[in-house]
């Protein structure tokens, strides 16, 4: 099996430490938030002053607006919005996008890789299958761990079915490929493996916060819709038990729309360093 991907298999192993770190990282920050949930009803987090928490804080349960941070669908999407939870996926996004082509482009190694029979097309699928094997990794760490707090907390189960959480986690993965897409198309342009990570925190981390000053300034309201985060809402799939299908579309779609663009730019350029 490894002997026909090659390029797959040693795009994981170079950054096998990278990806377990990763991992146990997502495993241990999601257990915190389902003790968490578990040990304290939601509203005795949010109760000061007798006032519910701000509606700009929808950002941060991973809602559209019909579930509030205050409850247990909304603490445990804040879990998978959290900026601890961003972080991990765009360390592994921009790490292995940018190690796709741009930095073979700018190490000079490319050409090595090229003179061998390996078509573009097929350097760039398989670089583009392992970044999707170590998102599926890393959203699927979260959504074990969350569903197993889940079925072991009472409470948190009666609000929050375990179908949701596994629609949860199927939306992060929409949100990862969501973020690949556009990644790998930087790379496959790009001759600086930094333009790539710079792209790549720019939807993630900036798309935030889009979302969140959309959600807190009215003027501002339109911008949401530029943000992934506008569209992947965990909290919104954890209380209803299924999965936003209308949203997770969109999120793919333009993964999809950015991988195709990314074989485009790939076969066009010139790759000396």
């Amino acid at each position: 099996m490894r002997s026909r991907w090659p390029l797959l298999w040693l795009a994981l192993y170079r950054r096998r430490r990278m990806l377990v770190a990763l991992l146990l990282g997502m495993v241990a920050f999601e257990a915190l938030i389902v003790v968490v949930a578990g040990a304290l009803a939601p509203q005795e987090l949010f109760s000061a002053g007798g006032k519910g928490p701000p509606g700009a804080y929808q950002a941060f349960s991973g809602s559209s607006g019909s579930v509030s941070i205050a409850s247990y669908p909304g603490l445990l999407g804040a879990g998978l919005t959290h900026p601890f939870w961003i972080a991990m996926q765009l360390t592994a996004i921009g790490s292995l996008a940018a190690a796709a082509v741009a930095a073979d482009v700018e190490s000079g190694t490319v050409e090595l890789v090229m003179v061998r029979p390996v078509s573009r097309a097929r350097l760039l699928a398989e670089r583009t299958a392992a970044l999707m094997l170590a998102a599926l990794a890393l959203n699927l760490a979260a959504t074990l761990t969350v569903a197993a707090g889940v079925a072991l907390s009472p409470d948190v189960h009666r609000a929050v079915p375990i179908g949701g959480v596994f629609a949860a986690g199927v939306m992060g993965l929409g949100f990862a490929l969501c973020l690949i897409g556009p990644a790998m198309a930087v790379s496959a342009a790009g001759r600086r493996r930094a333009q790539v990570i710079g792209a790549t925190i720019a939807i993630g981390a900036v798309g935030f916060a889009v979302n969140f000053i959309a959600l807190a300034w009215s003027p501002a309201a339109p911008l949401r819709f530029l943000s992934p985060f506008h569209y992947y809402t965990p909290g919104d799939a954890l209380a209803e038990g299924g999965i936003l299908w209308p949203q997770l579309g969109i999120l793919v779609g333009v993964g999809a729309l950015g991988t195709l663009l990314a074989h485009v730019l790939l076969r066009r350029r010139d790759l000396a360093p």
